[in-house]
Formats: structure tokens, sequence, C-alpha cells
């Protein structure tokens, strides 16, 4: 597969074998009962994951695996559906004295229709005569504000597509009684009334279900910091440590009120058997003694 294992040290070894490869495994059996089924299109793995955990790296392993055994897979992310700048204002400015809606990030900041019509049209590339675009997110346009990139410049994926991976940092959260989201932080409100559509317009399409699960939500700063120092040693701009903790500070009240349910329920859209959660520590390691839980 293109490693030397003797060159790998003890955390790597442990992320391939107890981490990627039983993941890609249980995704294997899942891409083969989807077929089996007889259902339609390309089976979709939703992800949810917290930001900075590692599932960008993840992600990026299933997809080599997949393809290096000749299945055809791809990937989007929310991180691709965001509103565009111009949006991104108007709800600024709907909601002036509300941090969470600010800039891009919480739910109420995505494009639900462009999400929803990506999802279906990559779920039906099932020859190879279709083709889909895959929109992309410009995260650095206006000053670091983001936008929309032009439609222009979206790769474009051509069938046949197997499996697609559909990684968030709040994919499947359900939305809670007013009341509950209020006592963590009367900003969520807002947030919490926009989650609601969440569930019809993209979880609707996921087949079977990842969720990657972390003791501590404050981890994701100490994950940030890392990346930002890991960009500044290669010469690139990088947000300073301020920068960083109000950047996360945005986040952290979807994960204090959504976390506990989606670890004790499962996503929105999850059934017996569709999915798997695997917990990480603080080092992005699978944690030891864990057995995969299959919900």
């Amino acid at each position: 597969m293109g490693f030397d294992h003797t060159s790998l040290n003890e955390a790597q070894r442990t992320r391939i074998y107890h981490y990627y490869l039983p993941v890609f495994l249980w995704c294997k059996r899942k891409l083969e009962q989807h077929q089996q089924s007889g259902a339609a299109g390309a089976m979709v793995l939703g992800i949810s994951a917290p930001q900075g955990c590692g599932k960008s790296t993840l992600v990026e392993q299933l997809e080599a695996l997949f393809l290096w055994c000749e299945v055809p897979a791809a990937a989007v992310s929310i991180d691709d559906f965001y509103l565009s700048f111009a949006q991104q204002s108007e709800l600024s400015a709907a909601h002036p004295d509300n941090p969470l809606l600010k800039l891009r990030g919480n739910a109420g900041t995505h494009d639900l229709a462009m999400g929803s019509a990506t999802l279906q049209a990559l779920k039906g590339l099932v020859d190879e005569s279709q083709s889909a675009k895959i929109p992309r997110y410009d995260k650095s346009a206006h000053g670091g504000r983001g936008d929309q990139a032009p439609s222009g410049s979206w790769p474009v994926l051509k069938g046949p597509l197997q499996i697609l991976f559909f990684e968030g940092w709040m994919s499947g959260f359900s939305p809670l009684p007013e009341a509950e989201v209020a006592a963590v932080d009367p900003a969520l409100v807002p947030v919490n009334r926009q989650l609601a559509g969440y569930k019809e317009a993209w979880d609707q399409w996921v087949d079977n279900w990842l969720v990657v699960r972390i003791e501590d939500p404050q981890w994701v700063f100490k994950w940030r910091l890392q990346a930002e120092e890991a960009m500044i040693k290669k010469g690139k701009a990088g947000m300073s440590e301020d920068g960083i903790r109000d950047f996360v500070a945005r986040f952290i009240p979807a994960y204090t009120a959504y976390l506990p349910g989606l670890y004790k329920n499962g996503p929105t859209t999850a059934t017996a058997g569709n999915t798997l959660t695997i917990e990480v520590d603080v080092n992005r390691s699978p944690v030891s003694g864990q057995s995969h839980q299959e919900q």
C-alpha cells in the first residue's frame, strides 16, 4: 500500500492499525451491504467530528484506501457550503448582537440548498457519462471573512461514484428545546432554530454515520493553536493565541449543548446498526481498550 511499516512510530502505527484500517473495513462492509440492498447511487458516509481532531486526515486515508481498492470515492465538507460573503454579511446585520452568527461556522451560516443539491448530484453519479461540480469556499477572501469561490473554479467529479464522505464539525447535531440552549448561551437560540433545517436538507442523504468522540471540547483550542503554530513555522500567516481563543469561543456553546445528545443518541438520521463511534484522545489517537461502538 505504499508505506514501510518499520518506519512508522508508535503513534502512527496506532492510528493506522487501530483507527484508519478498522474504520475502513467497517465502511467497506457497509458499502457492500448498501450495494447488495439494491439502494440507488453512492453510499454517503456522514462524519461528525470536532475541529482539529484529525478528521481531514482520516478522510484522506479512507479515500486513498478505497481508491487503492479501485472503488471510486470522493469527499466533501460542510465547509464547502458556507453562505456567500454578501449573504453572511446580511445574516450578521440581522443579528448585530449575536457573536455566534457574526462570522461563518455555526448553523445558519451555510447554504443548505446548495449543499443538498450537491449531495443529491454526487449520490446520483452512477455511470461514467455523468458528472457533478463540487462547490469550493475561499476562506482567505475579504480579509479572511471568506466567500464562495467562483463556480467556474469548482472541480468537476466524473462518475461513477460508489462512496462519498461528507464531513463536518456539527454534522448530525439535533436541535434542543430552546430553554436548554438558552441555559448554555442565549446567543445559541437562533442557531438552534436554524439547526432544525439541516436534517431534511443534508442528513437525509446520509446512509451511514461515523462519530469521532472526544472527552473535552476545550481540546479544540489546543489543536487550533498547534495548527496555527505549524503554519507560522512554514512562513505563513497565523492567528495569535487571543485570536484563536476568540475563534474557538464561537463554537464552544454548540459543542456544550449538542455533543452530549450526539454521543448518547447518535446523529439525526441514525438507525440501528448504521453508526460507528470511535473515541480519540488529546493526541488524536484512538483511546486504548475501547470497543468500536456500532449503534
